[in-house]
């Protein structure tokens, strides 16, 4: 996703620019799947598999199966 967000820009980042995206995206997923684990009460392995699974079920939702 980074380097075709650099591509998109048409720019290349240097390491710093990497490295604060990177963790900005880190960050964010984390507290997506605590959050879900509290709510519901599940471990963060679990919480992250239902998160995946919410995310895949909704674009199967929206687009449906075969494009």
């Amino acid at each position: 996703y980074l380097e075709w967000a650099q591509n998109a820009q048409g720019r290349s980042w240097d390491d710093g620019d990497v490295a604060r995206e990177l963790e900005k995206a880190m960050r964010r997923a984390f507290s997506e799947v605590h959050q879900l684990g509290q709510r519901a009460k599940v471990d963060l392995r679990t919480a992250a598999t239902m998160l995946a699974v919410g995310r895949v079920a909704e674009a199967v939702r929206l687009r449906g199966l075969f494009p």
